[in-house]
């Protein structure tokens, strides 16, 4: 995938890149792989406001994705590559020998055309789905599973990939991007390849419009707020962080640098070998 700039022409167009899509082949989806798709605009179950920034944005469906990959060792044709509003990676459409299709997240290097399979015993490539104890050591996955036949959980935005660095005792030691190495069990299925829209990370909106059909609202700096509004506010001119010297923090007052928010004796910290950041 290749990004698009275009001339100075307007303030909005000065520092504009967004993708070209000329990877994709299909512009509506699949109607039966669709479903409705309500937006909450932040607010939860009692109609309270639980997320901030939310609200508006263009009408859009949701597009069922097979996670899974449960239908093992029938070959799969890529008949489509398309866009997806609810994901930064793009999707593939497939087709199956008794016609029936399904979605998947398009790994780098699949095209139209190509075939793709999943089981124990399949090839080792791209887009093909293998559990963690048939992939060869050192391989780039992505999509995997973190519990045997739930559905692929981890790593499966734009551009993402993690590295299956070696196997012990019925589990799999996998590197992901955030330098996290991650024990899993070894029965785990994951995809092969690196997750495609590599340049995702590189677009630049240019303008704030575009931020508002995409659903995202303006945000205003805790500074610039007055003391009654936010902990940060209030001052004479430009404060530091309002009137006294305290951290950027939310209007609840939780710091928004260095407080630590896993929780101390989580389940899951038994299979985290190594914490991201090397500690």
């Amino acid at each position: 995938m290749a990004l698009k700039t275009f001339r100075p022409l307007t303030p909005a167009s000065r520092f504009k890149a967004l993708p070209s899509f000329e990877e994709i082949t299909k512009t509506s989806p699949e109607k039966s792989l669709t479903a409705p798709l309500k937006k909450s605009g932040g607010r939860n179950n009692n109609g309270r406001l639980t997320s901030r920034h939310r609200g508006g944005g263009h009408k859009r469906k949701y597009r069922l994705i097979d996670f899974k990959r449960d239908r093992r060792n029938e070959v799969a044709e890529v008949i489509a590559i398309e866009y997806d509003p609810n994901r930064s990676a793009r999707i593939a459409l497939l087709q199956y020998p008794d016609q029936t299709k399904s979605y998947i997240l398009a790994p780098v290097g699949l095209g139209v055309g190509m075939k793709v399979t999943a089981g124990e015993n399949v090839e080792s490539s791209v887009g093909n789905a293998l559990p963690l104890s048939a992939i060869p050591l050192g391989s780039s996955i992505h999509n995997i599973e973190l519990i045997p036949g739930r559905g692929a959980q981890m790593v499966r935005s734009a551009g993402s990939q993690a590295i299956l660095n070696s196997r012990e005792g019925g589990y799999a030691f996998v590197k992901l991007a955030s330098g996290e190495i991650r024990k899993i069990n070894a029965s785990c299925y994951a995809t092969m390849g690196q997750v495609g829209n590599v340049e995702h990370m590189n677009v630049s909106s240019g303008k704030a419009g575009r931020s508002r059909w995409l659903g995202i609202r303006p945000t205003v700096r805790g500074m610039v707020m007055n003391p009654i509004d936010h902990p940060n506010g209030g001052g004479n001119g430009k404060s530091k962080g309002g009137g006294g010297r305290q951290h950027p923090c939310s209007p609840w007052g939780q710091l928004a640098k260095g407080f630590k928010t896993r929780k101390k004796h989580k389940s899951s910290d038994r299979f985290i070998i190594q914490r991201r950041k090397g500690k």
